[in-house]
């Protein structure tokens, strides 16, 4: 990058001379496609904003490896040749977008969280040091080294061993005895590059503490297994203080750990989920969190009334925000937009045409090439004869299931099907008219 280069933005992120212009903020989108774009566009006030693509999805998250030293000056170059204003850097999907974000605001002047305080809520292994200093609701945990012939750690089976940076459930795996304990980390370490190089490139890049540089990228964590009910808390966190807005059902298919839907609001008690507001507010401002929306993925036993915290991320869900938008009235974007902005969000509430609303994810348990799949025609006659539904095709004609990007470990994802209601028996309902209106085919050899 130059040295001479100079970014162009309007002061106050977004006011010019402390007043508001006429002129439309430029947004950029680190992988936007057209389905968020869509959304981002149907937001309140949305006439005030021009929102621009900034790198694809394709090219930040596929492929056998993230170039991501690549990617970032191929960013930085798009922004520096841009004939105007730069008035926000953002973006929803996760790494190495989520960590992308902060370093390209940092480096045009932009605010946003800082690189350190994303990078403890996306190394698996540091946001469990983190969580434990000041919760008691995390799972117990432990290291795994990949070098050598891994030791079973001090953990009880079943648990889960995943790497201490990976997304969409890949490369996670639930381990019942030793022999699938090694087949788990054999695998692993096969696949952990694609995603651990880029990500020791940006933990080269921030003020790590020594036993975390220690640890590196290229590791393990396996944590206990629990049972419960998942729920996702989405919020915010702006000049130290917390605010949370939406808590989100996730429901699994029978007997599997692949996600069938996830409902919104939440159906679980006002005391549990407060409980997990705190926990949430807690764990964020023990990161150090700041100028950034996030989510909170927790368990809650009903039973023993156990609660156990997941996974923290630094981003909104984009996965939820159909889900805003049909309940609330507006989409969860709307915050990002307003943080990155520089204003405090204003997220409305029970606004929205319908009571509850769901992300179905329609799936297939064995692999197999698709032979056959929904038409554009098919799609669209779907949504238009049933009211609050939207689909989204993953797999299409000519795909090889165990191909496809972005699918969990042990399913593949056909296609996303969003549908709004006035209750959880119309919900049900609509799902299964579009299910029996999308046909599949495969071919199994």
């Amino acid at each position: 990058m130059p040295e001479h280069t100079v970014w162009t933005r309007h002061g106050g992120h977004g006011a010019i001379d402390g007043r508001w212009s006429d002129v439309r903020r430029n947004i950029f989108v680190l992988g936007l496609e057209e389905h968020n774009l869509a959304t981002l566009e149907d937001l309140p006030d949305a006439d005030r904003y021009a929102f621009h693509r900034l790198l694809t999805v394709a090219e930040l998250q596929q492929g056998d490896e993230i170039p991501i030293e690549h990617l970032f000056d191929k960013a930085l170059r798009q922004l520096e040749a841009f004939d105007g204003t730069i008035d926000a850097i953002v973006g929803y999907w996760d790494f190495p977008i989520s960590s992308m974000v902060p370093m390209l605001n940092d480096r045009v002047g932009l605010r946003s969280a800082s690189l350190e305080s994303v990078v403890k809520c996306e190394h698996k292994y540091w946001s469990r040091l983190e969580q434990s200093k000041v919760i008691d609701e995390h799972p117990r945990f432990a290291l795994v080294d990949l070098d050598g012939e891994p030791e079973r750690p001090d953990l009880d089976y079943p648990f889960w061993v995943k790497p201490v940076k990976s997304f969409s459930g890949e490369l996670a795996f639930r381990v019942d005895d030793d022999h699938s304990f090694h087949d788990a980390v054999r695998t692993i370490r096969d696949g952990i590059d694609r995603v651990a190089s880029p990500f020791g490139w940006v933990l080269d890049r921030a003020d790590l503490p020594p036993e975390i540089a220690e640890v590196g990228g290229r590791a393990c964590l396996a944590e206990e297994s629990i049972d419960g009910h998942q729920v996702t808390i989405e919020g915010y966190s702006l000049d130290g203080a917390v605010e949370t807005y939406g808590a989100i059902d996730s429901l699994c298919y029978p007997d599997s750990p692949s996600f069938l839907r996830f409902q919104y609001p939440s159906r679980l008690p006002a005391g549990v989920i407060e409980r997990m507001n705190q926990a949430s507010g807690a764990v964020i401002r023990q990161i150090g969190l700041d100028a950034s929306t996030f989510n909170v993925e927790f368990l809650w036993d009903a039973e023993t009334d156990d609660l156990r915290l997941l996974e923290v991320n630094p981003r909104h869900s984009q996965s939820h925000a159909h889900l805003f938008a049909y309940v609330d009235g507006a989409a969860n974007h709307k915050v990002m937009v307003d943080l990155a902005l520089g204003s405090r969000p204003r997220l409305p509430r029970r606004e929205g045409p319908y009571e509850v609303a769901a992300k179905w994810f329609l799936r297939r348990f064995a692999d197999g090439l698709v032979t056959r799949s929904p038409t554009p025609d098919e799609v669209a006659a779907v949504e238009s004869e049933i009211p609050g539904v939207v689909v989204h095709l993953v797999a299409e004609e000519g795909d090889r299931l165990s191909q496809l990007y972005d699918q969990d470990s042990y399913s593949y994802k056909l296609a996303n099907i969003y549908v709004g209601a006035a209750d959880e028996e119309e919900l049900a309902a609509k799902y299964e008219r579009c299910v029996a209106a999308l046909p599949f085919a495969f071919d199994e050899e």
